[in-house]
């Protein structure tokens, strides 16, 4: 993984686009076939606008699969559909916790502290996950906007 990782860091040529999927292939992969159709549902409800669902069927991994970081990430993402910024914060946290270079996982966190009106807390998650993967555009788009605010140029 660190040789993926420093791929997905440098700012030359393309190869970081193939670090990435790998990377997120890899994070993917609970070691258990059970745990990994967890997952899928949890998924598959999100994308079809049922996050109680979501949040059901990730509880069930988080609670089977408690080391397990792309679950607590994803389980982040339902609770944040549902405005539940709290439970969302602590579950990206632990993601956090298990995997520290889970660049998406600071970017969501910065997205939600943006939401939440926490701007300074905010840029320090979207600059740390810029660090680990410097082509994220949401990221981008965040540190840029934040800092445009921080200056008062912001419209």
């Amino acid at each position: 993984m660190d040789d993926l990782f420093l791929r997905l860091a440098n700012p030359q040529g393309e190869s970081w686009r193939i670090a990435e999927s790998d990377i997120l292939r890899e994070w993917s992969k609970s070691g258990s076939a059970t745990m990994d159709l967890l997952l899928q549902r949890g998924e598959d409800a999100l994308d079809e606008g049922d996050a109680p669902a979501a949040v059901g069927h990730l509880t069930a991994l988080t609670d089977h699969a408690p080391d397990f970081a792309t679950g607590f990430y994803t389980r982040a993402a339902a609770y944040a559909t549902l405005g539940q910024f709290g439970p969302a914060l602590q579950d990206l946290a632990r993601a956090l916790q298990l995997e520290p270079r889970h660049f998406p996982a600071l970017t969501q966190m910065g997205v939600m502290l943006e939401e939440m009106g926490d701007a300074d807390r905010a840029l320090a998650a979207y600059r740390e996950s810029l660090a680990i993967h410097p082509h994220q555009q949401e990221a981008i788009d965040g540190v840029a906007r934040l800092e445009r605010q921080q200056q008062g140029t912001d419209i």
